[in-house]
């Protein structure tokens, strides 16, 4: 692994063709609007560029790819946006594990699996750095390469609400809303507007909120039986994490996902006082200091007690 400036990106990018970019299982906003703005800008330098993820899109982010017409071929470069660790790819890691040749990302935890890795750390999101490569390029930032950037940026900074937010991420954050993006309505989708089904699987996640520590953890478990009940995916339950750490004095919140074979995702939220990133790191996740994520091999049962005890040593 070569670590490289936006520079040094932007003329590797140049220099090739018939791009396939690649976004992380489970997306959120950042993947998907750096996939989606990064292909763009690809496409309008006339190369052949398409952004693929293992997972179904979220309907609500119709907006990133609506328009964009991705031609077929067959992948000569690989890059990924976003994506800390090949196993994140989801079911994308048997394909494509060991072939990545680019990685453009923003976690300190990223495991340096690509043969060149574009690595801010101290960007709040992949987008930020994501900007400065289309602009490295030479491209003419227009209105839909502009929502998506916003949209990564606005999502992992829940809407400008997290600390990682520098004085850069709101400079870059002004920049695209120069360059037309729709800051109004992207939030109103990202955050303000819920379907029926969310609103009925948050219910019943609210209801069964459980608290430890003297009330400085919170945990979620969304189990199978709450997606049946719902109509609700695995997909649906992005805004959820946040919600723990909304309860006053709760320290570190996490959100238990229940999988198909019985086995777990957990999503962790803290605030500055705890290390999120140190805490998913003993279950071989990782992430951000304020947002971590990791796998538990084991039913929902077990998982609750194995994260409760270790972040009962971190409070």
């Amino acid at each position: 692994m070569t670590k490289i400036n936006v520079e040094k990106c932007a003329k590797i990018l140049k220099d090739k063709d018939n791009i396939l970019i690649l976004m992380h299982a489970h997306p959120d906003g950042d993947t998907l609007g750096c996939g989606f703005a990064l292909c763009s800008a690809l496409l309008k330098l006339g190369k052949k560029a398409k952004a693929v993820c293992a997972d179904v899109i979220p309907s609500k982010y119709g907006y990133l790819f609506e328009g964009v017409e991705m031609p077929d071929f067959k992948e000569e470069y690989i890059v990924s946006v976003d994506v800390a660790a090949e196993k994140l790819l989801g079911d994308f890691e048997k394909v494509y594990g060991g072939r990545i040749d680019l990685c453009i990302d923003h976690h300190a935890t990223n495991s340096g699996y690509a043969e060149y890795l574009l690595l801010n750390a101290d960007a709040a999101a992949a987008a930020e750095t994501v900007l400065k490569v289309i602009k490295a390029l030479g491209v003419k930032i227009d209105k839909h390469i502009a929502d998506c950037l916003f949209t990564g940026i606005s999502t992992d900074t829940g809407c400008f609400r997290y600390a990682s937010a520098t004085s850069n991420t709101y400079r870059a954050a002004a920049e695209l809303i120069d360059y037309g993006a729709e800051n109004g309505m992207i939030n109103r989708a990202m955050f303000e507007t819920k379907t029926w089904s969310y609103a009925a699987l948050e219910r019943l996640a609210l209801e069964g909120m459980e608290f430890y520590g003297d009330d400085r953890i919170c945990l979620i478990a969304v189990t199978r039986d709450m997606y049946e009940k719902t109509g609700t995916q695995e997909q649906d339950t992005e805004a959820i994490p946040p919600l723990t750490r909304q309860i006053e004095g709760v320290e570190i919140g996490l959100t238990l996902r229940e999988k198909e074979d019985g086995t777990c995702k957990c999503s962790i939220r803290t605030y500055e006082s705890v290390d999120a990133s140190k805490l998913a790191a003993f279950f071989n996740g990782g992430g951000h200091k304020q947002a971590a994520a990791c796998e538990l091999d084991c039913n929902i049962d077990e998982a609750k007690r194995r994260l409760v005890e270790k972040s009962l040593e971190m409070i």
